[in-house]
């Protein structure tokens, strides 16, 4: 079975660049002007992403767990959830991140990899929850397997996620008789947060309310043995002999109690015996906990990569970075096509590229890359056919929108 392919480019702009130059402007003067025109295009991507990151900014801002609740305050009018909601989906569009289905949290929660652990997430603790991702990709890894044996699986690992928590306000938690003030969250707060190299099968673990529970097989291995094992113990070898101790105490028999004594002896060794098994047994259950708090100090200490306002940087950067790579390689292409083409065609094109170059199967984004051309003035289309501007054309025309950005106009 083909894992779905993806619109991430799992390669930096430098490196197509890079490649574009050697295979296609091999001629200093064309190189150069290739450079020059993406090197303003870079910048111009990068001033539609700090006018992206203001408005993050100023809609998250009553929302954000890191301001002081006072400074919140001030942004009662100010900050509009929806118009955040809008800006931040956007984002991560144009980083091509996309939204991780419900039904794939679930059988990450039913079904761990690497953490071997049932967790409890309480999702009604949230108005709302979601996970976004990109770069899925698969290893191999040991994971250890009934005491000292190990077997090989294959993991897939998501390369970015993005979670969002929106925390029910105050009055919930009052309702399950929670003081607010000794939470560990803000209610009513949306806390953000993103993660590198995040197993798919282990989503669940970055959950900040994500609670260890036995799971049916650890409770088995624990109270049949005991129940199997004890009662039986009990009843007729312990509380027997116990009755009988008690009656030769009473009659005076007490030659009859050494025997007595070495039949409770043997039932003490059994129980010893039961009771160090059901010992292992749930000190294997505490090791698993310990190995899930590991992994949630892994994941806060090496795999975290931002919180809360912090991760609108790493978006950002990211949505950036994409919109440079599409531009690039549309524009690239059609100018060597050197004659209209469809978005088909084009798309095609681009695709087989990566694989023979990269052994990269993905699926390029080629409406979205031509929507920015031809918004920039780069590209147009007629009957269903694209054609691009020439290198020195292009160059003015990039030219004179950066100028145009800062322009002051004193009429």
């Amino acid at each position: 079975m083909h894992m779905k392919k993806e619109n991430y480019i799992p390669f930096s702009k430098e490196i197509l660049l890079e490649k574009q130059l050697e295979q296609y402007y091999t001629n200093e003067s064309d190189a150069t002007n290739f450079k020059r025109l993406f090197h303003i295009l870079e910048h111009y991507f990068h001033y539609e992403g700090f006018e992206l990151n203001q408005q993050l900014k100023l809609n998250y801002a009553h929302f954000d767990p890191d301001r002081l609740a006072e400074e919140r305050s001030l942004y009662v009018n100010k900050s509009n959830l929806n118009t955040f909601h809008a800006i931040f989906k956007k984002v991560l569009e144009r980083g091509n991140f996309e939204k991780i289905d419900e039904e794939v949290l679930q059988n990450a929660i039913n079904a761990s990899d690497l953490v071997g652990l049932n967790l409890h997430i309480d999702f009604g603790d949230y108005d709302e929850y979601y996970l976004y991702a990109r770069g899925l990709t698969k290893t191999k890894e040991q994971v250890k397997r009934f005491f000292f044996w190990k077997k090989e699986v294959e993991i897939e690992y998501y390369d970015r996620v993005v979670i969002y928590l929106h925390y029910k306000d105050s009055n919930y938690f009052k309702a399950k008789k929670i003081d607010p003030e000794k939470l560990h969250f803000d209610p009513n707060s949306i806390v953000l947060k993103i993660f590198k190299r995040v197993p798919k099968n282990d989503l669940e673990t970055i959950f900040p309310n994500a609670e260890p529970k036995m799971s049916l097989k650890d409770k088995l291995l624990l109270w049949i043995p005991a129940i199997g094992g004890g009662v039986p113990i009990l009843s007729t070898k312990v509380v027997p002999a116990l009755l009988k101790i008690g009656e030769a105490y009473k009659a005076g028999h007490l030659n009859h109690i050494q025997g007595i004594k070495t039949s409770l002896i043997q039932s003490g060794v059994a129980l010893s015996v039961l009771g160090l098994y059901l010992f292992r047994q749930y000190k294997g259950y505490v090791n698993k906990k310990n190995n899930f708090k590991k992994m949630l100090t892994d994941s806060l200490y090496f795999k975290n990569l931002g919180n809360n306002g912090g991760v609108f940087h790493s978006l950002i950067d990211a949505s950036e970075e994409e919109e440079m790579k599409e531009s690039m390689l549309a524009y690239s292409f059609l100018l060597q096509n050197n004659h209209p083409t469809s978005s088909e065609k084009l798309d095609q094109q681009i695709e087989k590229w990566f694989e023979k170059e990269f052994n990269c199967r993905l699926d390029f984004d080629v409406q979205d890359a031509l929507t920015k051309l031809k918004h920039i003035g780069l590209a147009q289309e007629v009957n269903d056919a694209w054609s691009v501007l020439p290198m020195e054309k292009a160059l003015q025309r990039v030219d004179e929108i950066w100028d145009g950005i800062f322009e002051y106009n004193s009429k």
